[in-house]
């Protein structure tokens, strides 16, 4: 997609996509691991989780038993409910719950496995899980439980929960992709992280002066659309979205917070240079993957300048994002990584780079 007309070049900062960041090597995303009956990542995603739900439940109800979960169907039962049935259903709906916990655990100590022979992987000692899953007392068992899956076959990694709720790391994460001198006068930036299910913009404030690591990183202010629910085209979702910047926008304006002229995002699939999407855009609403479609470009069309300045956008994978936003409690460990289950299963590792 051309530049639009009657908006100067932005100024000139890293490439979308890049692989040295302020604080880390990235030393790579995405990594398809495939196996003759297609992508192992497959195997530990939250659709692999309902899969093994729904499988559970058909044998149940097959041998004449009644199933413990009731008549609705899986796929309308929120995480949530899974999490109360964990601490205050009968015994069977929770012998239930966790006997799919520990097949899932199974299948996620399985991908962890095979990332770690890849090349890029091998030194990784720690790797954090955020996603969708992470947020609930049904996927925080299941990373408890891969950890100690790994532990016993003593594979020598660490695996732990994201520190931050993997609805605000997502956007957090996107400080870690800017420049430190751009907060300088600034109060905060707007951040986006597209998913497959949902699209969230928010404004995140870092708070340099309370940790200069950008450990005190927050999201101020944030909203959230489920596009999976309205099936939009892209056109409109990306209208959707920036209407939502422009909603953060001026309630920073009527807040009286200057915001840096930079918004940060987060995007599934590989990202190019440019800002264009090669591979791994499939579950977002329409074709992203067009190289007549270049996101970083609507949206600073939609912003040419925040605060007076320039807008400057910087998108980056959203599992890379999201991985960024652990930075400052990775100073322990050199090679470090992410993984985050969603509608599909993202991972990236990083190596630290010298402070």
């Amino acid at each position: 997609m051309s530049e639009p007309s009657g908006h100067p070049a932005p100024p000139r900062f890293q490439d979308h996509g890049a692989a040295t960041l302020p604080a880390v090597i990235l030393d790579g995303y995405n990594a398809e691991l495939r196996t003759p009956e297609g992508f192992l990542g497959d195997r530990a995603s939250s659709r692999a989780f309902k899969a093994l739900l729904d499988h559970w439940r058909k044998r149940i109800r097959d041998s004449a038993e009644d199933d413990p979960l009731g008549d609705a169907p899986t796929k309308d039962i929120p995480r949530r409910k899974l999490d109360e049935l964990l601490a205050n259903g009968d015994t069977e709906a929770a012998g239930l719950v966790h006997g799919v916990v520990e097949e899932f655990a199974q299948s996620l100590a399985t991908v962890v496995r095979a990332l770690l022979k890849e090349k890029h992987w091998r030194k990784v000692e720690r790797i954090v899980v955020g996603g969708g899953m992470r947020s609930s007392r049904v996927g925080e068992l299941a990373i408890g439980r891969t950890a100690m899956i790994l532990k016993g076959e003593e594979i020598d990694v660490d695996l732990q929960p994201i520190r931050h709720d993997p609805d605000e790391a997502g956007m957090i994460g996107v400080v870690q992709l800017a420049p430190p001198w751009i907060f300088k006068g600034h109060d905060a930036l707007l951040a986006v992280d597209i998913g497959g299910s949902n699209i969230r913009a928010g404004l995140v404030r870092p708070h340099l002066k309370k940790a200069s690591d950008l450990s005190a990183a927050c999201i101020w202010e944030c909203e959230i659309w489920q596009h999976r629910a309205d099936r939009p085209a892209r056109e409109a979702a990306i209208d959707r979205l920036c209407d939502m910047l422009g909603d953060l926008l001026r309630k920073a304006e009527k807040r009286g917070l200057h915001l840096a002229p930079f918004i940060g995002v987060g995007c599934p699939g590989h990202i190019e240079a440019d800002g264009s999407i090669a591979k791994g855009a499939q579950n977002l609403p329409g074709n992203w993957e067009s190289s007549r479609f270049n996101l970083p470009e609507r949206l600073r069309s939609t912003l040419p300048e925040i605060d007076g300045q320039e807008t400057v956008v910087v998108m980056h994978n959203d599992a890379v994002v999201q991985g960024l936003s652990q930075v400052p409690w990775m100073g322990d460990v050199k090679h470090w990584g992410v993984l985050t289950i969603g509608t599909g299963l993202g991972n990236a590792c990083f190596t630290n780079r010298e402070r």
